[in-house]
């Protein structure tokens, strides 16, 4: 597989010798690689909604706990959220912007509900000491994940156990969404999205989404936007492809790649350090997640008596981070994608910008006056 999409972890162990270790980089990749398509041919023989994520995620958990060092390589995972954000964009109506705004009331309260539960149920941990220091505030942040793993050393929280807890909050997330889906049933384009492979391509079209997926990414990263990857792309193809500019085109077989991508990012994080630091608080740590997830599967009940929605595109509007995933499961489910990701974006951008000073504050009150820097 190629370097610029995928590097290895330098490290001590590996055969002697340049060839050696690059044949060794290869097979892992392989491995890799194979096991994942086999993981998603399963999942989606199963009928489980988003299976082509879950797949390579479960196949990068299990070479990374058996101690293959893995990585991908950065611009690879840019990319890859760009085309998500693409795809996103090419779902999304023309009158898109009039629903949001002429629901802003029920989309400010949903987010607002989300991101107050995960903050009350955090603070409420700290207080109850239920996880060492604020451990418990910042691992239930619903995003921002790098911010709030940075920030909780600084105050009192166990750095190693809030990156499990954030990571481990997008799996469970993701796994709950997806069974959900499939309890609900998934509709005509799920089955219409699962076949097909390898279908004709308009070229043209297709080399201007790739240009999008990587000027995209590459202009948040120049001006340090937060998330730009994911959302310049998906902002940029709405309107470009609204105003006829642009027709975005994405074959299944490069949303596989892009799928494949996010979920070995995902899978790799979860480290044989970082899983033996957090199997003695796993327990606690999954009650906390699930509590968090149940919390927001209760918001969405009352979004759906509050304004009628189906209850599957309520759940997954109101599901706790994970806005890439949550937008893969929701383009493999009949659900209302423009709702969904309404909710999720601002929810999203809200924690960007509140998530860490707010955090940050409740977690100065929680060690008290005396204990602040």
């Amino acid at each position: 597989m190629p370097d610029a999409i995928t590097q290895e972890l330098p490290g001590k162990s590996g055969p002697p010798g340049a060839p050696a270790r690059k044949a060794g980089h290869a097979l892992r990749w392989t491995a890799l690689a194979g096991s994942s398509v086999a993981l998603a041919a399963l999942l989606e023989w199963l009928g489980l909604p988003a299976a082509r994520l879950f797949g390579p995620l479960l196949a990068g958990v299990v070479m990374t706990a058996a101690g293959a060092r893995l990585r991908v390589a950065p611009a690879a995972f840019l990319v890859s959220q760009g085309l998500i954000g693409c795809m996103i964009a090419r779902m999304l109506p023309s009158w898109f912007y009039g629903t949001v705004a002429g629901r802003w009331p029920v989309f400010a309260a949903g987010a607002a509900s989300v991101i107050a539960a995960s903050v009350a149920l955090g603070w409420w941990l700290t207080r109850r000491r239920v996880l060492p220091g604020t451990t418990a505030l910042w691992g239930l942040s619903p995003g921002a994940a790098t911010a709030m793993i940075v920030m909780a050393e600084a105050y009192g929280g166990d750095a190693a156990l809030v990156a499990f807890m954030q990571y481990l909050r997008v799996v469970v997330v993701a796994a709950v969404a997806a069974v959900v889906a499939r309890v609900w049933g998934v509709g005509e384009h799920h089955a219409h999205l699962a076949t097909g492979w390898f279908p004709p391509v308009a070229w043209l079209p297709l080399l201007g989404t790739l240009a999008l997926a990587v000027l995209g990414p590459l202009a948040a990263h120049r001006l340090r936007i937060r998330a730009g990857a994911f959302l310049l792309p998906l902002f940029a193809g709405m309107y470009l492809g609204h105003q006829g500019w642009l027709r975005l085109e994405l074959p299944p077989w490069l949303l596989m790649l892009a799928y494949a991508v996010i979920g070995w990012r995902i899978g790799f994080r979860f480290t044989r350090p970082l899983l033996a630091h957090a199997a003695r608080a796993l327990p606690r740590l999954l009650a906390c997640t699930l509590a968090l997830v149940g919390v927001c599967g209760a918001l969405a009940a009352l979004l759906v008596a509050a304004t009628g929605i189906d209850p599957l595109s309520a759940y997954l509007a109101m599901s706790p981070g994970g806005a890439d995933t949550v937008a893969i499961i929701a383009a493999s489910s009949h659900v209302d994608v423009p709702f969904v990701m309404a909710m999720q974006m601002l929810r999203f951008m809200t924690v960007l910008l509140l998530g860490p000073p707010l955090a940050r504050f409740l977690a100065g009150r929680a060690r008290g006056p005396a204990a602040l820097p």
